[in-house]
């Protein structure tokens, strides 16, 4: 994620902010200029950014910023669309006439205007239902009520092109019951959306029969039967020696799993490395002077062409955070082991990405 300062006083401002905490400004991400823009009042209901980037243009702010209060993205005023380009994909939100949806809701669109800031920065097509009923993406965020508990479950997942949230993933407690109860080092919203928007990729990407091929060699065959898989790992665990071959244990319960695990990896990777990048970070740990944390300007992880300059600037970033957060007594922030055929994976979904962006119109 990138810097965003206020050009009213210059006091950085992080993505989700909607006003400067220091001088009261009130902010809006610019999604075509990837930027977080000061706003002055205009005509009627819209806004004028002081970002130089945006001179002479006027915005409207997205309806879940202007009502809901859960949004803080803008939609250019010539524009016929209500909703911003993160919102336009949802089509069902939870019930804000119960108590407490409203923030569960608020803390789910923080993940999710995250997941699309890495979309359109890859480039990767991205298309909502609205406009493309058979291959483009929407977000249900569903809610369990008493009523229906025992015979619904509201699941996190996706199903060609849809992509469910179970908003009580927005719970810390939830969330962390779960995690400790499926034995997972890292469960986070931001997570559940990167997963399931690899489930997504795999569905426009595999239509190619080269890409697929490719796919089987490296992930294993998908065809194989998909609820004897699940039903099997949850019975019987991931094999004695997945750290070996897969980057998580749920990752070797079938192909598509490893695809969408490894994905949302790499997507966790760019956006943390453009975070460092943005800050100027530098980190050389002991002696090894081979590998350093690049400052240079010339390296965006969002557009460089070479997995290896990723993995060699990721590697020892996450040895220093983790030392870190070691000695805070945290848990690692990246508990997880990259092996040899994990970072072959790594490259084959970069390689997807690029290829992927380069055709999209």
């Amino acid at each position: 994620m990138k810097i965003f300062r206020c050009q009213s006083c210059n006091r950085v401002v992080y993505f989700e902010n909607t006003q400067c905490t220091n001088c009261g400004t009130v902010l809006g991400f610019l999604p075509e200029h990837f930027l977080m823009s000061g706003l002055a009042p205009a005509d009627a209901d819209c806004w004028r950014p002081l970002a130089p980037q945006a001179e002479g243009r006027l915005y409207r702010m997205c309806q879940n910023y202007s009502r809901e209060k859960v949004c803080n993205w803008m939609v250019p005023e010539d524009s016929q669309a209500a909703f911003c380009e993160a919102c336009c994909f949802n089509q069902i939100i939870p019930d804000l006439s119960v108590p407490g949806n409203k923030a569960l809701w608020r803390r789910i669109e923080t993940g999710k205007h995250r997941l699309v800031y890495s979309l359109l920065r890859l480039g990767l097509p991205l298309v909502s239902k609205q406009q493309d009923p058979d291959n483009g993406l929407a977000f249900a965020f569903l809610a369990e009520t008493p009523v229906f508990a025992e015979s619904t479950h509201a699941m996190t997942g996706h199903k060609q092109g849809l992509i469910t949230i179970n908003i009580a993933e927005a719970d810390d407690a939830q969330r962390e019951r779960m995690r400790q109860n499926l034995t997972e080092p890292y469960r986070t919203i931001l997570g559940h959306f990167r997963h399931e928007s690899g489930h997504y990729y795999w569905y426009r990407l595999a239509r190619r029969p080269e890409w697929l091929t490719e796919f089987r060699h490296m992930f294993g065959d998908e065809r194989q039967d998909y609820a004897s898989a699940m039903r099997n790992n949850y019975q019987q665990g991931a094999p004695a020696d997945w750290q070996s071959r897969f980057v998580s244990a749920y990752a070797a319960a079938h192909p598509w799993e490893d695809w969408a695990e490894t994905w949302a990896h790499y997507l966790h990777i760019i956006d943390v490395l453009e975070t460092a990048w943005v800050f100027r970070l530098r980190v050389s740990p002991g002696d090894d002077q081979n590998h350093k944390m690049s400052s240079a300007p010339d390296f965006d992880p969002y557009r460089t062409d070479s997995i290896d300059q990723v993995i060699d600037h990721w590697l020892p970033l996450t040895f220093a955070v983790n030392s870190l957060n070691r000695s805070m007594g945290q848990p690692d922030l990246y508990p997880f082991v990259l092996s040899p055929p994990v970072l072959s994976k790594l490259g084959f979904v970069h390689q997807s990405v690029r290829q992927a962006a380069t055709a999209a119109p």
